[in-house]
């Protein structure tokens, strides 16, 4: 396909003025390691819910959420819809808590809440993995993304493409820091639900499609609308939507649905100038997240079955794309080459601005792990502010190029997706109990690591090997995150039970400074003249669970009105409101 002149104005236009607004927003963002890594502290909830949004919003998200709509229909989208719990839980719980603990990093929380030279070397090894490793992975997962939009949409090689954003990316994040990047990704989210909106309306309208009607009447797509999985098949149910909201959302750990909070989504809290702005820019980013975004892209993945049925007609259609990025994953940019002139661009243009949201995001967190946990506290502790800057500037480019490098290795999204869920499963129970439970140490946690790495490394190839060798019979990839979960999980737990504890005066130094309160910290009040805060744990997941009835209430209702399912449309609404209106009630209570 060729683009128009048009298109191409109206992706310079938006890479330009990207460039503009993170140049113009970043002159503030490089005084000091806080305005570079936190935009100094200072920042308001809903342009940090917003960034938040922005940033899960990247090229492979649709891609993602095609693959499994196209091979399990929408209710295979559970393996992600799970991870509201997750969210919640952060929202209501972890939120105040992360605020309240003042670190620059979630990786320097070790340090707070253990202590020696065990604490000391998990915040390095952190620092190292997540920074780099982990951190890797993640932006060569939505780098392949942008290589097939690239390719389908644009006509550019892989290495063109990813110049291109990549270069954008660098110019405003390592010049601005956090703070350009916060004032893009508000630009960019407005960018990227308008486009993907406008191209779900069009591709309903396509002759071949039929509108609303036409796509549920299909035969290609009709036994792929319910969201709810077979559950008269353990096959199918068990693996779409069991495991997901039994083991998967506090097991694993995923950017961006850590548990307990972490990652990005912290950094975001460390960022906001209050508990409340912490509280209300998670809140924003897990409706907006889950009930908001979703089905344009659903749509657009079910019309897919209708124009590209297979995997061969999509080949046939693009005979430029590599046979080995030839995916279910590329029937979104395949379905957005059939977009108009103009309309075509400005979708382009979002997706690459989305892509350009996420690296940012990583390439920023990434370097505030490598510098602040891991080069200023290890290597060079007396280095100044400006050093600090400049250090994070280079770590943002070798971890930049490093992903783009790795992208090219990968295939499809959702190979990526379930890679990063088995290297951290088991290890989302230890992070959520870490802050209401004094016997978890730093030794417990170096045991869940070590547990989580080779039981994953045992499911990606010892498995296998067994397999070939004994005859075992293949376990699916749910059965691995089950299995691992479990055995990671049991491990750490026993570690927890039996290895020596922190000292008293590191855990009392964290209850003093945290107050996490309840019945794991019984032993520890806070000391004299520190307060106390009331322990409201128990309302908080009552809130949690109103706010998850709150959102699938939305997404639901949102997905049975555009089916014309008025009845249920109406039900989940009034789900909706009873819920949101017994979380303002709760939150009124002292």
């Amino acid at each position: 396909m060729q683009l128009a002149m048009l298109d191409f104005l109206v992706i310079g236009g938006v890479l330009l003025t990207i460039l503009l607004i993170g140049m113009a927003a970043g002159r503030k963002g490089s005084g000091s390691a806080d305005d570079f890594f936190l935009g100094g502290r200072n920042m308001p909830w809903w342009l940090l819910g917003t960034s938040m949004v922005a940033t899960t919003f990247s090229a492979d998200t649709p891609n993602l959420v095609t693959d499994l709509v196209r091979q399990q229909g929408v209710s295979g989208n559970w393996a992600w819809w799970a991870f509201l719990l997750t969210g919640m839980v952060t929202v209501f719980v972890y939120a105040r808590l992360w605020r309240r603990s003042g670190v620059l990093t979630d990786i320097a929380f070790y340090e707070l809440r253990y202590g020696g030279k065990a604490g000391a070397f998990l915040r390095g090894f952190r620092a190292v993995y997540l920074g780099l490793v982990f951190n890797v992975l993640v932006m060569a997962t939505v780098s392949l993304a942008a290589i097939k939009l690239g390719s389908i949409l644009l006509g550019w090689p892989g290495w063109m493409t990813l110049l291109v954003t990549c270069s954008v990316t660098l110019l405003f994040s390592v010049y601005g820091g956090l703070r350009a990047i916060l004032w893009t990704d508000l630009f960019q989210f407005f960018l990227a639900m308008g486009g993907a909106v406008a191209a779900s309306v069009y591709v309903l309208g396509l002759p071949e499609v039929g509108g609303i009607q036409g796509l549920m009447t299909h035969p290609n797509v009709m036994d792929k609308l319910s969201v709810w999985p077979d559950f008269s098949n353990p096959e199918v149910w068990v693996p779409v939507m069991l495991v997901p909201l039994a083991v998967q959302w506090w097991a694993s750990y995923y950017p961006g649905a850590e548990p307990g909070g972490g990652g990005y989504i912290a950094q975001r809290m460390f960022s906001a100038r209050s508990e409340d702005d912490a509280v209300g820019a998670t809140l924003l980013f897990n409706a907006a997240h889950y009930a908001l975004r979703p089905w344009p892209w659903i749509l657009v993945a079910l019309a897919s079955l209708i124009v590209f049925p297979d995997l061969e007609a999509i080949a046939t259609a693009f005979p430029e794309l590599a046979a080995d990025k030839v995916g279910h994953d590329v029937a979104y940019p395949a379905m957005l080459s059939l977009l108009p002139a103009g309309l075509l661009g400005w979708v382009a243009a979002s997706l690459l601005a989305a892509f350009i949201s996420t690296m940012s995001t990583q390439v920023n967190l990434g370097a505030s792990y490598l510098v602040h946990d891991g080069w200023a506290r290890f290597i060079r502790p007396d280095a100044t502010d400006a050093q600090k800057v400049t250090a994070g500037r280079w770590a943002s480019l070798l971890s930049l190029l490093a992903g783009a490098l790795l992208s090219l290795t990968l295939t499809s999204a959702s190979q990526a997706f379930n890679l990063l869920l088995l290297l951290g499963a088991g290890t989302g129970g230890l992070f959520i109990l870490r802050w209401f439970w004094w016997r978890i140490s730093a030794s417990t946690e170096i045991v869940a690591m070590a547990m989580s790495l080779l039981v994953a490394a045992y499911f990606t190839w010892g498995h296998e090997a067994l397999e070939l060798v004994f005859g075992w019979p293949p376990l699916a990839g749910w059965a691995k995150l089950v299995a691992g979960s479990l055995l990671t999980t049991a491990g750490w737990v026993v570690a927890a039970m039996v290895l020596p504890t922190e000292s008293p005066e590191v855990l009392q130094t964290f209850v003093d400074k945290v107050q996490p309160g309840g019945p794991g910290w019984k032993r520890f009040q806070p000391s004299q003249g520190q307060g106390q805060e009331t322990w409201n744990v128990p309302r908080a997941l009552l809130q949690a669970f109103l706010g998850c009835v709150a959102v699938y209430g939305a997404l639901l209702g949102v997905g049975a009105g555009l089916f014309g399912q008025t009845t249920t449309a109406l039900i989940m609404a009034l789900l909706c409101a009873g819920a949101v209106y017994g979380i303002l009630r709760l939150q009124k209570k002292p």
